[in-house]
């Protein structure tokens, strides 16, 4: 990279726009769509997709709601004129969809163009020329004359062979192509000039299509040449107006977003921005930010886990793991400050009437995405999301002080591996930590009887290394006497500093699940968890599991 680079590079000139009105404006619902993926993101593969790999992708374009589709650029490859032959011939496109082809304004090109639409229902013919300084002084050595004539013979051709074949109903499309870097008021004197001879009406409209075709600036300055145009291009009531926003700045989809707000009707891309060099303005993201803002985008990606995967396969091209909505990674967090707020949003959700789940802009549940994807455990994770895929898959809902105790223990693991610790390792940690621990003492079974004072008689049946033993205790309730039980063994105070118990499962397959935290003489406090048919006998467990945990930890501390 060179010191200065104003040496060898111009900064774009923005056009004057004092009263855009762009900024307030408020984007209310879909624009028309038009997927170019057959088309434009073809013609970028490396391996430009066969027939078969064509027609799946324009089943799932269908199938996603697309109503236009370009489907390929018939004049200049035989695999794209037979793939639209086949559509035509073998009736795939459905009676609600328009097919689109490509063309250059070329009279031979133009008149193959037509004949591969022979017997369609509807179709748009979709013309292009450059229209920017660069290409009339550098491609096409011509000048803005030379420029404007081409798009008018152009027109011409298409409005001639197109009325050979009334039996098709059809639409043209204009595009000045590098719209974004061609000087605003010409680029308007031959759109003008196009659609002077095209004639359309407010019945019967044509598209005028403004591309970037290269990103030149911010995308406030491509709204504000979109506005300016639908304020000046003359017959704008019979026009719909198309963007074709590529991505060279990385910017696409807000200028696409600002472009509808600027007056486009229309908005031209590939799902997941694929395209040339950085590719088109990706139509996932833009359907799915309207989505998450209540605006029917009337696109279907409910299963976009799948249309993901084809579009992989098709194109050769993976999707990254961090792209927005459709990313393997991008619902997932890691940061335990993350987890624990996606956690509680959880927890809070089903008081509200609105979404409202910190970090997830979308239920991942609307796109097929589950809960299990949200939240992943490494060793920058927390409580938050190590209780979360616990709950997930088991149905335990840990207190908080036994979300810590237990983090940390799987953190331990975590950092030792070096890697990501998935739910299943998780469930398999929890259940040798806690649910297996059963030595030195097992419980076996108990009795609870009260007296007319209310105290509370506990004996238990235990084993001690495959001994029976016999304890017997009272107390203010089941648990109190209980622990009384465990104390007049062990010689140490017991205390149940908390205790929490629920539910997991329904019917015959229901368990108590309980969890005590218990403090034994002068040791820091632990937890025990025991599950059982039966509450008391859960809480029971429970007692004896905090009771073993704490011995084996003792015993390991003073070995070592």
């Amino acid at each position: 990279m060179i010191t200065n680079p104003s040496v060898k590079y111009r900064r774009f000139q923005p056009i004057k726009l004092t009263d855009r009105q762009w900024p307030e404006a408020v984007i209310n619902q879909a624009p028309i769509w038009m997927s170019t993926d057959l088309r434009d993101g073809n013609q970028a593969l490396i391996d430009p997709m066969s027939v078969e790999t064509k027609m799946r992708f324009f089943k799932q374009l269908v199938e996603i709601g697309f109503k236009e589709i370009e489907v390929g650029f018939p004049s200049a490859s035989e695999t794209d004129f037979n793939f639209v032959r086949r559509l035509i011939e073998e009736d795939h496109i459905p009676d609600d969809v328009t097919i689109e082809v490509l063309t250059q304004a070329r009279e031979d090109l133009i008149a193959s163009t037509v004949a591969s639409l022979q017997g369609a229902k509807r179709a748009i013919v979709h013309m292009y020329n450059p229209t920017a300084p660069d290409f009339r002084n550098i491609v096409y050595n011509t000048d803005k004359a030379g420029v404007k004539a081409l798009a008018e013979r152009g027109t011409r051709w298409v409005k001639e062979y197109t009325s050979q074949h009334k039996d098709t109903e059809w639409t043209y499309q204009y595009s000045p192509e590098a719209f974004s870097s061609t000087e605003i008021e010409f680029a308007k004197e031959v759109c003008d000039a196009v659609s002077a001879i095209w004639q359309p009406t407010a019945e019967r409209k044509m598209i005028i299509n403004l591309p970037a075709t290269v990103e030149m600036s911010t995308p406030n300055h491509y709204a504000d040449q979109i506005e300016w145009m639908h304020r000046h291009i003359k017959r704008r009531e019979c026009i719909v107006l198309s963007v074709h926003p590529h991505n060279d700045r990385g910017t696409a989809v807000a200028a696409a977003e600002l472009a509808v707000m600027a007056g486009a009707d229309r908005i031209e891309g590939c799902l997941f921005g694929n395209g040339e060099r950085t590719g088109n303005v990706d139509l996932v993201t833009l359907a799915l930010n309207l989505y998450s803002q209540g605006i029917s985008p009337d696109l279907d990606f409910t299963h976009l886990d799948q249309i993901r995967k084809l579009v992989e396969n098709c194109t050769q091209l993976p999707v990254h793991p961090r792209h927005p909505y459709a990313g393997e990674l991008v619902f997932t967090a890691f940061s335990g400050s993350h987890q624990d707020a996606i956690k509680k949003g959880f927890s809070h959700q089903h008081d509200q009437d609105y979404w409202q789940v910190p970090y997830l802009p979308i239920d991942p549940a609307d796109v097929s995405r589950s809960y299990e994807d949200v939240v992943r455990v490494n060793s920058q994770s927390g409580k938050g999301g190590v209780s979360f895929l616990l709950q997930q898959q088991t149905g335990l809902e840990l207190p908080r002080r036994l979300q810590i105790e237990f983090s940390k223990t799987v953190q331990r693991v975590s950092d030792g591996k070096g890697k990501e610790v998935t739910s299943t390792d998780i469930v398999e940690l929890f259940r040798r930590e806690y649910l297996t621990v059963e030595t030195p003492y097992g419980h076996q079974s108990n009795k609870i009887s009260s007296d007319n004072d209310a105290n509370v008689t506990a004996s238990i049946v235990a084993s001690h290394h495959k001994v029976e033993v016999l304890l017997n205790g009272i107390g203010n309730g089941p648990i109190d006497a209980a622990a009384n039980a465990l104390s007049a063994h062990f010689g140490y105070q017991i205390d149940v500093i908390d205790y929490h118990q629920h539910g997991v499962g329904v019917g015959s397959n229901a368990l108590s699940v309980c969890y005590v935290e218990i403090k034994i003489g002068d040791h820091n406090t632990i937890f025990g968890v025991g599950q059982d048919e039966n509450s008391t006998t859960a809480a029971i467990k429970a007692l004896f599991n905090g009771v073993n945990r704490m011995m084996n930890q003792h015993r390991l501390a003073q070995a070592s």
